[in-house]
């Protein structure tokens, strides 16, 4: 029987294999040496002057109002209360600018597509304009030059005495729970469902016989009816608090502050001029035998956009798309020049100077805004999956 040759391991440092491993142990160590450095000197450093660490200080009380709060809060809550209050202000704003944003920049990217020389270049100015100014200028700019020039509240520009305008903020009105609440929200899920189900079943129905059905009337009658059903027997589903004029400002509904106005007005034009660049290139990416195919088949130009080019479009949309909306989360920390209440302005501002807990609180503020943009990264990378080209 022939023996197999026997096989050498060349494990001296000539073998490249070896030296790349090498050179990756040599690194990790290097890295862990000088992160134990750090640590270590900084604890020396806060036990000579007293300062202790850890995370006890959430348990204190934070002894101050706060001007804008989504949960409840009251100045005997606990600093870990004032985290909470700074995160959903620093979500509430995020979102309100993502979704502002994504529309206005996808308008203005359709108009910078479009066959008007005016609204094609109208369009080109406002992108130009806009993405070449820094945003926290124009922070500035609609804080001090356009929302601090508003009337007082007596003489407050009024919406049919529902919705009040002045240098306080908007004041519009905000529902409140009633008993009917849950029927409805059940009914509305209801039909919500059955809408869902109707499409799918239209859907078939047509890809089989060829025959194309309208969805829509039995999806608003749907839409319409279980809700109203709801409402009739178990009763209304909220009431409104109408905010009123009472002394010197408005009492009641819902108040968005000069602050977040300006703030979500700054971040939403600054990015949908961004984002209108984006949805511009990705239509200008699908091939044009795509358009000219739909217009061979007699489909019209809105349903030709529609139906075939956006939906190639997005597949080279989503990726810059998703670099825009974490921009939206990492500058909304600018609100801090302007004294709006989120994370950065409460917990790495006024929590941090009154504790003196800087490593814990810039920690924290850190690992949320770290935490937000995962998530974000995590749902468009899924929707993006989702509706990218399968290869057989």
């Amino acid at each position: 029987m022939s023996q197999r040759p026997t096989v050498k391991r060349d494990f001296s440092f000539g073998n490249p294999t070896v030296r790349a491993w090498l050179y990756q142990i040599v690194a990790i160590v290097a890295v862990l040496a000088v992160v134990g450095y750090l640590i270590h000197n900084t604890v020396i450093n806060l036990a000579n002057r007293g300062i202790t660490s850890g995370f006890g200080f959430l348990d204190r009380g934070a002894g101050f109002g706060i001007v804008q709060h989504l949960i409840e809060y009251t100045e005997g809550d606990t600093y870990a209360r004032v985290f909470m209050v700074g995160l959903t202000n620093t979500l509430l704003v995020s979102a309100l600018c993502i979704v502002f944003a994504s529309i206005l920049g996808f308008a203005v990217g359709l108009a910078r597509l479009s066959e008007n020389w005016l609204l094609r270049k109208l369009s080109t100015i406002y992108i130009e304009t806009f993405r070449n100014i820094p945003p926290l200028l124009q922070i500035f700019f609609w804080y001090f030059a356009v929302l601090r020039n508003l009337p007082g509240p007596r003489q407050a520009l009024n919406a049919f005495d529902l919705a009040f305008v002045s240098n306080r903020g908007l004041y519009i009105p905000w529902p409140e729970y009633a008993p009917g609440t849950w029927p409805f929200l059940i009914a509305l899920a209801l039909a919500v469902l059955g809408c869902v189900a109707l499409f799918r079943y239209n859907r078939k129905h047509q890809l089989k016989t060829g025959q194309l059905r309208r969805t829509w009337p039995a999806a608003v009658g749907l839409l319409v009816l279980l809700p109203l059903i709801a409402h009739t027997l178990f009763g209304a589903a909220m009431h409104w608090d109408v905010p009123e004029l009472r002394g010197f400002n408005f009492r009641g509904g819902f108040v968005m502050i000069p602050e977040l106005a300006a703030l979500t007005l700054a971040l939403s034009v600054y990015t949908s001029s961004f984002i209108a660049e984006v949805i511009r290139s990705g239509i200008q990416s699908v091939p044009h035998g795509q358009n000219e195919a739909a217009r061979s088949l007699g489909l019209p130009n809105p349903v030709t956009m529609r139906q075939v080019i956006i939906p190639q479009a997005m597949r080279v949309i989503i990726p810059p798309l998703t670099s825009q909306y974490l921009n939206i989360v990492k500058n909304s920390s600018l609100a801090a020049a302007i004294g709006y209440p989120d994370m950065v302005s409460l917990f790495a501002g006024t929590v941090l100077n009154q504790t003196g807990q800087a490593i814990e609180t810039i920690a924290i503020t850190m690992a949320v805004y770290l935490i937000i943009s995962l998530i974000i990264s995590l749902l468009m990378n899924l929707y993006n999956r989702k509706i990218a080209l399968v290869e057989r």
